[in-house]
């Protein structure tokens, strides 16, 4: 099914003036890598000067508000950016689930001091939301806020946040705690966490594919009163605000599937056999199979989008493009693999890596149950020996069983140089 449809004569002209635009201030070195291990400090400082610029043209944001930043532009507009955005591979350092909820739930004076800077790319957000433990079920969460006078004290922790490892947020969103007693759904705030703040830290996680997911600390960290957006007892409401938009509720205008469309060109440009690799019949049917389920969540995530610009409800649509992505997304690593074999195993500094051919993060490691709601374990414990119920207030959330007996930690060659024996950190 073809949705494409010729530009209007005004469309033809925004397109031509974004793409002229690309052409003349993104230069080749600047342009983002294959590989999101291979982008520099020097990219990200380019990146942030360039995205102040495009906020200026209402580029950005083009279809949210002026006055505090977005460019008022409509839907087209829009389609039109993200299109040729993905032609020039633009990236994007924020998470935009913060604006909905700023601009649905946030005061006037909250919208002029955390939604514009946002939208002017002058500040960055981080969403703070997965929990060891808890993982993504906010309605297990456990980091706390605490009233104390005008401001909240914060403690807790999170890992697997999402943020390029060469930078920093200004800010961390996302639900805390705020009274104990109050019903599931009832007992959290939405906060806007500053950093650097006394108490926070931030530490890379040393992942497979690369260190651009991280873990986040809190000891009774000092957030002022009104950071708090929306109410006291409103954090699920407002979380929720942002996440419709993450779990698919606005779609995509141009979703693009770069493992499958690098799979094609690999397995046609690659010799084997005194022809290329897409000969083979088996090869053909992988790659084709890749393609049509690329399409076919392309129809999803455009259906959600045409669906939201006209203003409709939106009910199961969303939910149904979100949860097959994430399938597909999975369903592509096994196929890269299955036509690349062991090539797909090679990093990007080994000889004759495919890197054109895929994302390492996507495309060349086991894919984990996406779909689930998830449990990690947070590399710090309250202390050895503490028990599960540590005192509310302590600021200690024992979130590990006991570490292994020494005998065990010795016999263990794993074990072994990682810290244990010192009574260091649990490794991930």
């Amino acid at each position: 099914m073809d949705f494409s449809s010729p530009d209007s004569t005004d469309q033809q002209r925004f397109r031509q003036e974004v793409r002229i635009w690309f052409e003349e201030n993104i230069p080749e070195n600047m342009i983002h890598p294959v590989d999101p291990r291979d982008f520099t400090e020097e990219m990200y400082v380019f990146w942030r000067g360039k995205h102040q610029e495009m906020a200026a043209k209402g580029w950005l944001y083009p279809t949210f508000p002026v006055e505090y930043g977005g460019g008022g532009l409509t839907a087209d507009h829009e389609t039109i950016l993200e299109e040729e955005s993905l032609r020039f591979k633009v990236p994007r350092f924020l998470n935009t689930n913060v604006l909905p909820s700023i601009l649905v739930w946030g005061t006037e004076e909250q919208k002029q001091k955390f939604l514009a800077p946002l939208l002017k790319a002058e500040k960055i957000a981080w969403e703070k939301y997965t929990e060891p433990r808890s993982g993504a079920d906010l309605a297990g969460y456990i980091s706390r806020a605490v009233r104390d006078g005008d401001d909240w004290i914060v403690t807790g922790q999170n890992a697997f946040i999402s943020g390029r490892d060469v930078s920093r947020p200004d800010w961390l969103f996302g639900p805390l705690v705020t009274d104990p007693d109050a019903p599931r759904h009832r007992n959290l705030g939405y906060f806007m966490i500053p950093f650097p703040s006394p108490g926070l830290e931030i530490t890379a996680q040393n992942l497979l594919d690369g260190k651009n997911q991280h873990l986040i600390y809190m000891e009774n960290v000092r957030v002022p009163g009104d950071h708090l957006i929306g109410g006291e007892g409103q954090g699920w409401q407002v979380s929720n605000t942002g996440l419709e938009q993450q779990h698919g509720g606005r779609g995509r205008a141009f979703p693009k599937d770069e493992p499958a469309e690098n799979l094609l060109g690999y397995v046609s440009g690659t010799k084997h056999n005194g022809g290329t690799l897409g000969n083979d019949p088996l090869i053909q049917q992988t790659t084709m199979d890749a393609l049509l389920d690329a399409h076919v969540d392309n129809i999803l995530a455009k259906r959600t989008y045409w669906m939201y610009q006209s203003h409709m409800e939106i009910t199961h649509e969303g939910n149904e493009a979100q949860v097959h992505n994430r399938l597909k997304t999975m369903r592509q690593a096994n196929r890269v693999r299955d036509a690349m074999k062991m090539h797909a195993l090679l990093d990007r500094n080994e000889p004759g890596p495919p890197t054109a051919a895929r994302k390492r993060s996507s495309s060349a490691m086991p894919p984990a149950s996406a779909t689930e709601a998830e449990a990690p374990i947070s590399p710090r414990s309250s202390s050895p020996g503490a028990s599960a119920s540590a005192a509310p207030g302590s600021g200690l959330i024992p979130l590990l069983p006991l570490p292994p007996s020494t005998a065990a930690k010795a016999a263990c060659p794993v074990c072994q140089g990682q810290g244990f024996l010192s009574g260091g950190p649990v490794p991930l």
